[in-house]
């Protein structure tokens, strides 16, 4: 008996760290200390010596039940983007820029093409926020999970200055809401995903005419990362009051998180064109409205809350990151909450 016969094969994570280097070298910034494989990684912090106050901010978190969907579609290139785009948003939703990135990944069996195509989509992700990939675990997990069956998470730390975090306190009455495009469903709600639609192969290859695609491209479309949209509004001059990624829970649960007391978030439901893969998902599980805005994020990505008179400058400095947005509504004065009209 050895490990490989108890279902660790330790040549095939060999294998893997190989195949998922060239990936993880186009992820690198000059910070980093040291190359893939140490038992830790290294990150200097000689820059932050020119900020006044600087404040760690960290993020953790996975991409759910969306996994099913590469496992079906047998695609994984692009679950990493959602891993990475999870945990960076959350850090720039609080004006901090993202530094290191480390993903766990759990299997059943390592199949090193398919775990080097995983950290192809996390390396994606780190490059799309400018983010360095300095580590990560790949653990196989025999009969705790099935042969073919993957789950991956990840942990991200960032930096920004005291004085530059987005802390919501500045929001009052009168204030604009803005709303940046999200590119679907993103990596919430899939659970309720699941249920609506059959998971197998032939119903997510089918096109639809409506979504310009096929239900399974429309699904499994990778986050949004929102990391240069936001230095891009920043580097505009415009002061962000308040910012909320529309995750899990949707407009109800997370647009309060960045609201003070005393003042209400007022969103118009008609204020931009809501994509059809939700209209669809409403009309094939007959989910009633205030059900698919707790659990979906509707087309909005992420809500921004600025003074009226920066919301064209706003707008303008997301286009040039190739980010659609609008005006979606307001902050009034009322209970902390969300009203949608």
């Amino acid at each position: 008996m050895d490990y490989k016969k108890a279902g660790v094969d330790i040549e095939a994570g060999y294998k893997s760290v190989e195949l998922m280097k060239e990936y993880v070298k186009r992820t690198m910034r000059e910070e980093v200390l040291g190359g893939l494989g140490g038992f830790s990684g290294a990150f200097s912090l000689a820059k932050i010596k020119n900020m006044e106050e600087p404040v760690l901010l960290s993020g953790t978190d996975g991409c759910g039940t969306k996994v099913k969907l590469a496992f079906i579609l047998d695609k994984h290139d692009t679950i990493g983007i959602d891993a990475v785009a999870m945990c960076v948003n959350d850090i720039a939703c609080a004006g901090g820029e993202p530094l290191f990135f480390l993903d766990y990944i759990a299997c059943g069996k390592n199949y090193p093409e398919k775990i080097a195509a995983i950290v192809s989509g996390v390396a994606e992700g780190c490059v799309q926020s400018d983010c360095a990939l300095i580590g990560g675990e790949t653990a196989e997990h025999p009969g705790l999970m099935p042969e073919n069956d993957y789950d991956l998470a990840g942990f991200a730390v960032g930096i920004v200055d005291k004085k530059d975090l987005i802390t919501g306190e500045s929001i009052k009455a009168g204030d604009t809401l803005i709303g940046i495009a999200s590119t679907g469903v993103h990596s919430n709600g899939f659970s309720l995903v699941r249920k609506v639609f059959q998971m197998d192969k032939e119903t997510l290859d089918t096109y639809h005419e409506e979504l310009g695609k096929t239900l399974g491209e429309a699904l499994l479309a990778p986050t949004r990362i929102y990391v240069k949209a936001l230095r891009s509004v920043k580097e505009a001059g415009v002061t962000i009051k308040g910012c909320s990624h529309i995750t899990g829970g949707g407009f109800y649960e997370n647009i309060p998180r960045m609201l003070p007391d005393g003042v209400k978030a007022v969103v118009k439901k008609d204020s931009y064109e809501v994509p059809a893969i939700f209209k669809m998902l409403a009309k094939e599980g007959s989910i009633e409205e205030h059900m698919m805005y707790n659990t979906f994020n509707m087309g909005i990505g992420m809500v921004l809350a600025v003074d009226p008179a920066d919301a064209d400058k706003t707008i303008e400095a997301l286009a040039k990151t190739g980010d659609q947005a609008w005006v979606i509504g307001e902050i009034a004065d009322g209970e902390k909450g969300v009203e949608l009209c």
